[in-house]
């Protein structure tokens, strides 16, 4: 696979979750919508790794700041703070324990506060790409 090919298939598959993200949004299923919206982000950073990085297949992790260091994607203390936050997503959707506690952290008001903002990093984060 080419280097072209590799991050396309990483940002085509950012963008379908990104519609299921939105999907999630219009259900009102609020932390499915964050919990995908960490994916979004997630691959998008793993297609910016494979630009970066010649080719090599990204690492097999879900930390936003640790992909955004291996991509070699310096973040400001703003985008880092916005990353730290929104991999809670990933935790706080994924394991039973945390999960009541997060769905009813998912209000309207918060959901759609951090979905624009998933939203506005996936496309700085595409601008990467260029």
């Amino acid at each position: 696979m080419t280097t072209e090919e590799h991050i396309k298939y990483w940002i085509d598959s950012a963008e379908n979750d990104m519609l299921a993200s939105e999907s999630m949004f219009k259900s009102k299923r609020f932390d499915w919508c964050l919990f995908i919206g960490h994916i979004v982000l997630e691959k998008t950073l793993k297609a910016i790794y494979v630009k970066n990085n010649n080719n090599d297949i990204p690492p097999k992790i879900h930390d936003l700041i640790k992909l955004s260091e291996k991509a070699n994607l310096k973040l400001t203390e703003g985008k880092e703070k916005i990353c730290d936050q929104i991999n809670g997503f990933n935790i706080e959707a994924r394991y039973p324990e945390y999960k009541k506690e997060f769905y009813k952290r998912c209000t309207v008001e918060f959901t759609t506060n951090y979905f624009e903002i998933i939203k506005n990093e996936f496309e700085w984060l595409k601008t990467n790409l260029k």
